[in-house]
């Protein structure tokens, strides 16, 4: 299962901006550029599953909203403390994006 919210960061786009001035000059169809954006979709999601091991733990001050639609949790939490170990980093303001995924 793959999600297409990895587009909003910057490396998806710029990826995005790189394929619309690509089709704007003519060097690529639009058809193209979807199945690279696909192909991106995919591919991060696939390096996060395979190469990321680290866990972190969060605590929120209070949760400000939530939103459930299309199987996608928004959460957006105020207040929040995250802690690694020793390490322990607070901020005033996190959004969480939860996606249901296969399970092993």
């Amino acid at each position: 299962m793959t999600y297409q919210h990895y587009r909003a960061t910057t490396l998806g786009t710029t990826l995005q901006e790189t394929l619309d001035e690509m089709i704007q000059s003519g060097d690529i169809t639009e058809d193209m550029a979807s199945v690279v954006l696909r192909k991106y979709d995919k591919s991060v999601t696939k390096a996060l599953d395979e190469h990321v091991t680290s866990k972190i733990n969060f605590t929120a001050g209070r949760l400000e909203n939530y939103r459930f639609c299309d199987n996608v949790w928004t959460l957006l939490l105020k207040d929040v403390e995250f802690r690694q170990g020793q390490e322990v980093l607070q901020v005033d303001a996190v959004k969480v994006v939860a996606c249901l995924g296969k399970r092993d």
